[in-house]
């Protein structure tokens, strides 16, 4: 008989019917009033046949050992058992420590995985190699590689921009213009990292609307917002530009709160007088701004006055910072937000985020989750998550991050558990050689990703349907049980069970495992996190009965409402305890490409350069609608956007016609990095001169041995160049690239993006 048991997704909490050990149904949870459409992507998830059904060890590193090899991604595999999988694996990971030491092992695994708070794939990898003695760690995140390193230099935080952000309530009630630049895209609302119950966004917009509030929406896409909407369509990477100059209105017409800016920051004179033009000449007005952004200089000199008359709340997307330069956009909008004097009030001041997860505008927890300890990490060595690439291919040259002047190490070992880079990183051609010059690469997937064809050693992973967890995120008021709905699949295991296996062997298995199995640590966090509370909640076996627990949460939020109330007893975490409009730090480090205020650096892959000459159409690699990055891009519902098999590419009537392009077509996209395949959807809510081809279709190169083949599934990172944001956050840039697009005449190849490598038995020649 099928069951129907509870459990939850990144994306959404869920019922589950299951049959002959897989997915067969999915429901939203009971009071999910906006449920995502993701949850449609898990049917037939766990038997899908792009699963890793075991041990596989690359047959060139099996036959000659470790070592560099263009051979990854191209390779066949070889099946093993369990006992030569971890014997294989623990001899090497002492080999490289012996000889190299454990900075030169990178723990990579940087990735949403799955939810669950003990069976996380980040939290057990790293505790592992935490307890082998350490290893070369990354900082930040692809989607905030920016806003970590510049916002907590501005107004002293990172995280309280999304997790203590105004609530949807408050905004709902008090907001009259929300100016959303990047726009406010409530596909992306259906996902937090631990899980998410509940999707509140659309039903606040909803009720702002009908209580007379108005939306602006700042981007070449207008589905970027949902429903009723002003679409302001700026050149893509010109939206600093844009607010310089509804910053200029507001100083030149007396439209500044000049008390506010006073009070609670700090460096607004030493701004305005590049705001002015005083010191460069260039005054950065509406006229400036139009002749860079496409926008009517009337337009915006209309909406700043609309903004300081209007309870008006400036909202800023995470796309925006993953672009060259992507420190200004944040910075910039918080400036224009302080400028408004209305940070701290119900219904006006600063977000970041909105519409980019399913985070802001959600009322935090009043406690935390239970969690795995970590432990610290012994090897201090780390880089920016997005300078992988640099690494692997330029180990001692030194590079800038954050003031520091750090350098690359020497990686041997890449070990990856959770999370594909291929969907992430730019420039994959860069990355494929990159990988190329390593001794050993470690994956733990329960799917043949592009990363785990691209591994040595292949661990094959289960799913967080397959084994007992629970999880939870900081602005979602359940946590929920998450029983195991099937057995694993073929003969998969959790990564608990593999690095218990590895840490025996290495000789800390009892230190590693604590005693403990996988059911008995559940237990042990739950009591650990339940003894520090200051409220009464069940004991763990009536959690486990019951499904879920409710917790208490902190609603009516209004971001930095303490500090606009008393800005010298709750004095922010910068020097000056103020919001940093100029901070000294940042200009003493001298970066040509950072100032020690926001303001205009020309992009290096925009429309109004010498490079659009050659390539006329800005593509926009933002994230997908029917998945959650490249995840389970084998499911019904991504499966159904893709046209003839490939990618959707987004393009104008204007711009498709001027190519002699029809809807349902396949074109190659290219530029001088790469090119790929993609389907042809005609759509007149794309900006003239943008495309837009989303981000996770999982990389399948057309000659998998040739590291810049074309992708015949329409992956945008082989177009995108491989740079960071700055000197400062040396951040993602991988949402812009400009690119030109034809017809693809030639017989279509097929994509074999989700079938798995030819796998042999144990004998090889």
């Amino acid at each position: 008989m099928p069951q129907s048991p509870t459990s939850l997704a990144h994306w959404g909490g869920f019922t589950a019917d299951v049959a002959e050990g897989d997915i067969t149904a999915v429901a939203p949870m009971v009071g999910d009033t906006d449920p995502s459409p993701l949850l449609g992507n898990l049917e037939g998830s766990i038997r899908h046949r792009s699963r890793v059904a075991g041990p596989a060890v690359r047959r060139g590193w099996l036959r000659d050992g470790p070592g560099p090899s263009t051979d990854r991604g191209a390779d066949e595999y070889v099946a093993v058992s369990w006992d030569e999988l971890t014997e294989l694996l623990a001899d090497e990971l002492r080999r490289i420590v012996d000889a190299h030491g454990n900075q030169a092992i990178y723990g990579g695994s940087y990735g949403w995985a799955s939810a669950g708070r003990f069976h996380h794939a980040q939290s057990q990898v790293h505790r592992f190699l935490k307890m082998l003695g350490g290893y070369t760690s990354s900082r930040h995140s692809y989607s905030l590689g920016a806003t970590g390193v510049i916002m907590p230099r501005v107004v002293g935080t990172h995280d309280d921009l999304f997790k203590r952000s105004t609530d949807w309530d408050v905004i709902a009630a008090n907001t009259d213009l929300l100016v959303c630049f990047g726009g406010l895209a409530l596909k992306n609302t259906g996902t937090n990292h631990g899980g998410t119950t509940a999707h509140p966004a659309r039903d606040a917009l909803r009720r702002l609307g009908a209580r007379g509030g108005q939306i602006v929406s700042l981007s070449p896409l207008r589905d970027d917002v949902d429903g009723n909407c002003q679409w302001l369509a700026p050149v893509p990477g010109t939206d600093v530009a844009v607010m310089l100059a509804l910053a200029y209105v507001l100083a030149t017409e007396g439209l500044a709160d000049l008390d506010f800016l006073d009070t609670h920051c700090t460096g607004y004179r030493r701004f305005e007088r590049y705001l002015l033009g005083r010191d460069d000449g260039v005054a950065k007005s509406p006229q400036w701004a139009s002749t860079l952004s496409g926008l009517p200089a009337e337009e915006l000199t209309t909406l700043a006055r609309r903004m300081a008359a209007s309870r008006t709340v400036v909202t800023v997307s995470w796309s925006l910072q993953r672009i060259r330069h992507g420190e200004q956009a944040p910075w910039m909008g918080l400036t224009l937000a302080a400028m408004l004097g209305q940070i701290g009030l119900p219904g006006g001041g600063f977000g970041h985020g909105y519409g980019s997860m399913n985070e802001p505008g959600l009322p935090p927890l009043r406690c935390g989750l239970p969690t795995l300890p970590q432990g610290l990490n012994p090897v201090q060595t780390f880089i920016p998550v997005a300078a992988v690439t640099d690494m692997l291919l330029h180990p001692g040259q030194p590079f800038d991050y954050n003031g520091m002047q750090l350098s690359y190490p020497d990686i041997k070992c890449v070990y990856w558990a959770g999370g594909n880079p291929f969907h992430h990183h730019q420039n994959i051609p860069r990355l494929r050689r990159a990988l190329s010059r390593v001794d050993t690469i470690v994956v733990h997937d329960p799917y043949w990703t592009a990363m785990a064809k691209h591994a040595d050693i292949v661990v094959p992973s289960t799913t967080a349907y397959e084994r007992e967890d629970y999880s939870g995120s900081r602005n979602d008021p359940l946590l929920v049980a998450m029983p195991a709905l099937v057995q694993p699949y073929a003969d998969s295991r959790d990564d608990y069970t593999t690095f218990s296996a590895l840490a025996d062997r290495l000789g800390f298995g009892a230190r590693f495992t604590e005693g403990r199995t996988a059911r008995q640590w559940l237990v042990h966090m739950y009591e650990k996190w339940s003894a520090g509370l200051d409220f009464d909640v069940p004991r763990f076996d009536e959690f486990w009965a019951a499904g879920k627990l409710r917790l208490p949460t902190e609603p009516g939020l209004t971001l930095l409402s303490d500090f606009r109330a008393d800005p010298i007893e709750h004095r922010l975490g910068t020097p000056s305890g103020r919001i940093e409009i100029f901070s000294h730090t940042v200009d003493g480090f001298g970066y040509d490409d950072c100032a020690g205020h926001p303001r205009w650096y020309e992009p290096t892959e925009w429309l109004g350069g010498q490079r659009a000459r050659t390539y006329p159409l800005h593509l926009l690699a933002n994230q997908p609608a029917t998945r959650l990055h490249s995840q389970l891009d084998g499911g019904a519902a991504s499966q159904a956007s893709k046209v003839q098999g490939r990618e959707p590419i987004r393009i104008h009537p204007d711009d498709a016609a001027a190519r002699g392009l029809s809807g349902g077509e396949v074109v190659r996209v290219f530029n001088d990095r790469g090119a790929c395949l993609a389907g042809v959807v005609i759509d007149d809510r794309v900006r003239r001169a943008v495309v837009q081809l989303s981000t996770g279709a999982w990389f399948d190169p057309a000659d998998p041995a040739d590291p810049d083949s074309m992708c015949v599934h329409g992956n945008p990172n082989v177009l995108t160049e491989d740079i960071g944001t700055s000197s400062l956050a040396q951040g993602c840039t991988g949402a812009h690239v400009l690119v030109e697009i034809e017809k693809f005449d030639e017989a279509l190849p097929p994509v074999r993006a989700h079938e798995p490598p030819v796998l042999h038995r144990r004998q090889i020649d």
